[in-house]
């Protein structure tokens, strides 16, 4: 599960991005609204952190001009203003969570999880493709019955696949999900992730689906 945290303390965000790090998200950083905006453009992510208080642009503004391009995104507003005024206007403009600095930690992986549920259908912490299910809150895969062992890159490329099911994601985006926003890695890397996948994934009900020219689908696979 990859997160963009946009905040503009340093400290506080180096603070946070080391704790959810070990909660198991893939993160990236920035600390403007600029820097938000150029990465939510060209990327992919399955929840969004929000300081509103923001250098040069408001928090509010990322907000508005995500919401514009009708990308539906997850963003949790998390903010030291406590003012219902505020809250409401960040709901009313397309937040989906709002949280109030300082707040529990385990408070915030447990609602960030809750969000990235939602927009996958699923109101529990499985989500299931077939005979694959995943557990949001292990981050452990079951397949027909028995546990999935898997690889860091293979673990976030099947759980960006699954997040989605149903849904195309591009080369660029599942790169993205497994190799990170500054890493470089070529087309060829990202297709032997997914063969490794076919692979284990053959003698089950769940299939990878390449979709030339728009990226890769999971699904159920079809019976012959």
């Amino acid at each position: 599960m990859r997160l963009l945290l946009v905040e503009d303390n340093v400290e506080l965000s180096a603070w946070l991005g080391t704790i959810l790090q070990k909660e198991g998200f893939a993160l990236d950083r920035v600390h403007d609204a600029e820097a938000a905006n150029t990465l939510l453009s060209s990327g992919q992510y399955d929840a969004v952190l929000l300081d509103l208080k923001l250098p040069h642009a408001s928090g509010q503004s990322v907000l508005r001009r995500l919401r514009r391009r009708q990308d539906q995104t997850p963003v949790m507003v998390t903010t030291a203003s406590d003012s219902l005024d505020m809250k409401v206007e960040c709901l009313e403009t397309g937040a989906d969570d709002y949280m109030v600095k300082p707040f529990e930690i385990r408070e915030l992986v447990a609602r960030i999880k809750a969000l990235i549920r939602r927009r996958s259908g699923s109101a529990t912490p499985a989500i299931t493709c077939a005979d694959l299910t995943y557990d949001t809150n292990t981050r452990q895969f079951v397949l027909v019955g028995e546990p999935l062992p898997l690889p860091p890159r293979e673990h976030s490329l099947l759980e960006a696949l699954l997040m989605n099911q149903g849904h195309t994601l591009s080369k660029a985006s599942l790169m993205q999900s497994v190799f990170g926003h500054d890493a470089e890695a070529s087309d060829d890397a990202l297709e032997i992730y997914v063969h490794r996948l076919r692979r284990k994934l053959s003698a089950s009900q769940t299939a990878i689906v390449t979709l030339r020219g728009l990226g890769y689908l999971l699904t159920r696979r079809e019976q012959t």
